[in-house]
């Protein structure tokens, strides 16, 4: 059993491809795990956002995680902002930083170029992620590619505190979940789905109607050939389809590519939906039970009187470490 933890940004609604790479895979990993999953709304906003928009996100992906199948039974699930203990380690994870090794970061270097005035927060943001780990004494933390850089630092930063003052923090390990299909846009199948896309046809959302995933399907970009085969490099249109497909029905891509030998596209785009759409409407159905009630707040609530429970502990030895505060009060 492994102390498994990871935060999401509440930034917009999770496309398919935030789900079936990542989001379903929370759901297997809480099976005989000790699993917190945090929705990140400090880390939000390193960049200017909307008030209204992001309550709205938090909420919704609140309900996501549930409908997706995360049980609060077996996991912790609680928004960062209403554990005070992320912010105050956070501070105390960039007294323990380098603005040299900040200023290195690839997100960093990408999010800032070309802009007249950097927020801070965005120089300074690993280190409340790394205290968002630590907190936990997390042992494994599930990342992508994109986020081996602040899963070094993290481990970097933990290990230099461990070595100058005490040994509070457990060292975190990436986990690299298992192969999955990355699913790619459906307007440019060569590069990744995204929440940004501003093509509306090339993302689909886990919110979307049904009829907006049968059309954005119908539309996807596949090629001349009109022959069912698995071939990222010559045919990525048809590739992720097959991916989708196979993620969404559970039958291999080689037992798809047989079936549909001599069929036509517009067969395979209709069953492809079809399966999308399965996949996705008992998610959506049980996100709408949830959206609005009480059971949401009261599961929150749990999650972040649980959660603090646990991070108050190691925020006290971290300061007794440090020598800041008070430690002889009861």
């Amino acid at each position: 059993m492994a102390k498994i933890f990871s935060g999401v940004q509440p930034t917009s609604i999770p496309t398919l491809g935030n789900y079936l790479g990542a989001m379903h895979n929370f759901v297997t990993l809480q099976e005989g795990n000790d699993c917190i999953y945090c929705i990140v709304d400090e880390h939000a906003i390193t960049v200017p956002q909307d008030p209204k928009e992001i309550q709205k996100n938090i909420r919704n992906l609140a309900a996501l995680y549930l409908a997706m199948g995360i049980d609060p039974k077996k996991s912790i699930l609680f928004i960062q902002s209403e554990v005070p203990c992320h912010a105050q380690l956070g501070w105390i994870m960039q007294c323990t930083s380098y603005m040299g090794e900040l200023e290195r970061m690839t997100q960093f270097k990408d999010k800032s170029k070309g802009k007249k005035a950097i927020p801070a927060g965005l120089l300074t943001y690993p280190p409340l992620m790394a205290a968002d780990i630590l907190l936990y004494q997390t042992e494994l933390v599930p990342v992508g590619a994109d986020q081996k850089q602040h899963m070094e630092l993290t481990r970097d930063l933990a290990e230099r505190f461990n070595n100058k003052y005490d040994d509070v923090f457990t060292i975190p390990e990436p986990y690299i979940p298992p192969v999955g299909a990355r699913i790619m846009s459906l307007q440019e199948p060569t590069k990744k789905m995204s929440k940004s896309d501003t093509n509306r046809k090339a993302t689909i959302f886990t919110l979307d109607p049904e009829k907006d995933i049968i059309k954005k399907i119908k539309s996807a970009i596949t090629d001349d050939e009109a022959v069912v085969r698995y071939d990222r490099d010559a045919k990525p249109g048809i590739s992720n389809l097959l991916d989708i497909f196979s993620l969404c029905s559970g039958r291999s891509v080689d037992a798809l590519v047989a079936a549909y030998q001599g069929k036509g596209y517009g067969e395979f785009k209709t069953d492809v939906a079809e399966a999308v759409v399965g996949t996705l409407k008992p998610i959506q159905e049980r996100y709408a039970q949830l959206i609005e009630s009480s059971e949401l707040d009261r599961i929150l609530d749990e999650g972040a009187e649980r959660a603090y429970a646990i991070a108050k502990e190691t925020l006290r030895k971290t300061e007794k470490a440090l020598g800041i505060g008070r430690h002889n009060r009861h």
